[in-house]
């Protein structure tokens, strides 16, 4: 598994100044944590699940979702179960064939509903589990999570190794009179199985249901008052450098269609000194795509420290990531900081000679910096995303 690994040789040699590292499931949890990237949510009603996989059909996916929650009807669950059961034994088999490798398949995670179904499906599915990274727990709170979380190292203690994703979206988290409790409780507990915690997700739709608030194609979730204000509180519990969590961005539920929608506010800048007049075209076909607000709030999600965002169509996988891609300017400072950090020197002038890098103040974001290297890579010094959006036919390429 490995991060834009649909590129050729002379691609990643022309983007990249330090390629993305080949991971598996068996990679340091810190790693893992940061190497979800797009995380891709799916029905488990959905058909050909197996099969897309078999084909490559979602080409970049390094993590996905099947959910047996909201995204499926309260009479489908049986129906849902026994169909992610299927889809399962298909991939297993095809292992065993030798028709699918294992290692270049994405992380597998189920999304579940109750303690009662988790624990069925453990139990019906013990044949498959070792495909599966781990569960995400949806509308956690700290009673009903710390069950499951006790359950599921149980689980573990016999040989098993999954993971845990809860997903923050509960009335308690969103209501200003409660939310700081909550937190702090949620906190507690995650802290008690941290070595199960994979990620903490926001549950941005959710959030708006409770006060009737849909944000549009022109609209990121940080331009909605409430659930910018509830996703800082979010960020203050959970990503202190004392004990720190990867949090990662909520859904873009905006995807392309027919016709263009969009007002178009992506930065011109970008596009037109990098390409000149080929780039503005680039530009449009972005903005053709529903890419402009997808662009705009992942850049919003880098700034407040998310990492990766969760995503519901794969057309979302390769700007999400490319994104993410460290820049040789900060892959420089974070190195020097953290190599400075001997006790000599308090400040120092980055290498661009445009900031002061302190080493104290700095050094939490240097190392976050080096593993995000490590996972997305990082660009030559006249690289951007552009390039590698361009690179990856995310758009045609302009004459």
């Amino acid at each position: 598994m490995k991060l834009f690994a649909d590129l050729n040789d002379k691609q990643r040699e022309k983007l990249f100044y330090k390629k993305p590292e080949e991971l598996s499931i068996n990679s340091d949890k810190e790693i893992l944590s940061y190497a979800l990237a797009s995380t891709l949510y799916m029905p488990a009603t959905r058909p050909n699940i197996y099969h897309d996989l078999l084909i490559k059909k979602h080409s970049g996916l390094t993590s996905m979702v099947i959910c047996l929650e909201d995204s499926i009807g309260d009479h489908e669950v049986e129906l849902a179960e026994e169909k992610l059961k299927e889809e399962l034994i298909n991939i297993k088999t095809s292992i065993e064939q030798g028709v699918l490798l294992k290692a270049e398949m994405p992380m597998i995670f189920i999304r579940i509903r109750s303690v009662e179904q988790f624990l069925r499906l453990m139990d019906s599915l013990h044949e498959c589990i070792h495909l599966l990274t781990g569960i995400v727990i949806p509308k956690f709170d700290a009673a009903v999570g710390s069950i499951i979380l006790k359950e599921l190292e149980a689980y573990n203690s016999i040989g098993n190794l999954l993971y845990a994703m809860p997903i923050l979206e509960t009335k308690k988290i969103i209501e200003k009179e409660t939310r700081l409790k909550e937190l702090l409780s949620i906190k507690a507990v995650l802290d008690t199985y941290k070595h199960l915690i994979l990620n903490v997700r926001i549950g941005a739709t959710d959030f708006c249901g409770l006060y009737g608030i849909r944000r549009n194609t022109d609209t990121t979730v940080y331009d909605v008052t409430i659930i910018r204000d509830c996703i800082t509180d979010i960020i203050n519990v959970f990503l202190r450098a004392d004990s720190p969590y990867v949090v990662s961005g909520p859904v873009w539920e905006y995807f392309s269609s027919k016709e263009r929608m969009l007002i178009p506010q992506l930065r011109e800048t970008p596009f037109r000194k990098r390409y000149g007049k080929a780039g503005m075209q680039m530009r449009t076909q972005l903005i053709d795509r529903h890419m402009d607000g997808l662009i705009r709030e992942v850049l919003m999600d880098i700034t407040n420290g998310l990492t990766g965002k969760t995503i519901i169509h794969p057309s979302h996988i390769k700007p999400v990531q490319a994104l993410n891609v460290v820049s040789y300017e900060e892959y420089l400072d974070a190195a020097n900081i953290i190599a400075s950090n001997n006790g000599d020197i308090g400040v120092m002038k980055s290498s661009f000679s445009n900031k002061m890098n302190e080493i104290k103040p700095h050094f939490y974001w240097a190392q976050k910096i080096m593993l995000k290297s490590r996972v997305y890579g990082v660009f030559h010094e006249e690289f951007t995303y552009i390039d590698l959006l361009k690179q990856e036919n995310f758009v045609t390429n302009p004459k």
